[in-house]
């Protein structure tokens, strides 16, 4: 595998595009006690470890937004599931950088 991230946003756009009441397709790969501190309302969390057996779980042709804590095990994350055929975004920086709320469920 060539670590190659071929899309990539930032956290201040994603951020500004929920507030603007788009609906986008969120993904976080952190791990459960990581989820558990807090996350982006509305995402779906699928460890990494367990993406490609849950890979059934996300819809290929939707653009995914993939999340984790410092954007590198989410470019893995994007690297394994663009091999698969899914549509996806890497969000740089992670939660590391972003400056919106995050929710605890």
């Amino acid at each position: 595998m060539a670590f190659k991230i071929s899309k990539v946003i930032t956290p201040q756009k994603v951020a500004a595009q929920l507030k603007n009441g788009e609906s986008l397709k969120l993904l976080d790969v952190r791990e459960p006690g990581e989820w558990a501190e807090g996350h982006i309302a509305g995402a779906k969390h699928i460890p990494l470890g367990l993406l490609l057996e849950r890979q059934q779980e996300l819809d290929p042709a939707q653009e995914t937004i993939v999340i984790c804590r410092s954007g590198s095990r989410s470019g893995l994350a994007c690297e394994l599931l663009t091999e698969k055929g899914f549509n996806v975004v890497n969000m740089t920086g992670g939660l590391n950088a972003w400056t919106d709320k995050l929710v605890r469920d």
